[in-house]
C-alpha cells in the first residue's frame, strides 16, 4: 500500500508539472515543434529544468547501492538500435508533432474533459495493445 501511494504522489506530482509547464497545452507543444515558423522555445526550458533535476538523481542512483521501497532499481539495459526502437521513435515524433500530445501530458490532460483528448488516449491504448498482440504473434 505504501508503494502505491508513492506511486500516487508521484503520479500527481508529475502531472502538476505537466500542466503548470504547458506541456499539456498542444497548441502550445506544436508551436515549440514548428521550429521553421512561429516557434514557441519556452518548452524548451521546461525540458531543460527538467534535465537539470534529472542528471543528479540518475548520478545519485548509479551509486545508491538499492532504493528505499524496492529490492533493486529498475533501470534500462538495452543499449543498441534496432529497427524497432527507431520506428517506434519515429511513430512517437509523428504522433507528437500532429496532435501535439505524448503519453504523459495526455493522461494528464484528461482531467480537462476535452473529447479529443480522450479519443487520442483510447487510440494510444488501443495502439499500445495492438503493438503487444503482434510481437506476441511475430515473436
Amino acid at each position: 500500500m505504501k508503494i502505491a501511494l508513492i506511486a500516487l504522489l508521484a503520479g500527481l506530482l508529475f502531472g502538476a508539472g505537466l500542466a503548470l509547464g504547458g506541456m499539456t497545452n498542444p497548441a502550445k507543444v506544436v508551436g515549440f515543434l514548428d521550429v521553421s515558423g512561429r516557434w514557441d522555445p519556452s518548452l524548451a526550458f521546461v525540458m531543460g529544468s527538467a534535465l537539470l533535476v534529472t542528471f543528479p538523481v540518475f548520478a545519485w542512483v548509479r551509486r545508491a547501492g538499492r532504493p528505499l521501497l524496492a529490492e533493486r532499481f529498475q533501470l534500462p539495459t538495452k543499449r543498441d538500435l534496432d529497427p524497432q526502437l527507431l520506428a517506434g521513435a519515429a511513430l512517437f515524433g509523428i504522433g507528437w508533432g500532429i496532435a501535439g500530445l505524448c503519453p504523459g501530458p495526455a493522461i494528464a490532460n484528461l482531467a480537462a474533459g476535452s473529447p479529443e483528448v480522450l479519443l487520442f488516449v483510447v487510440t494510444m491504448v488501443a495502439g499500445m495493445w495492438l503493438r503487444d498482440r503482434t510481437a506476441a504473434i511475430t515473436g
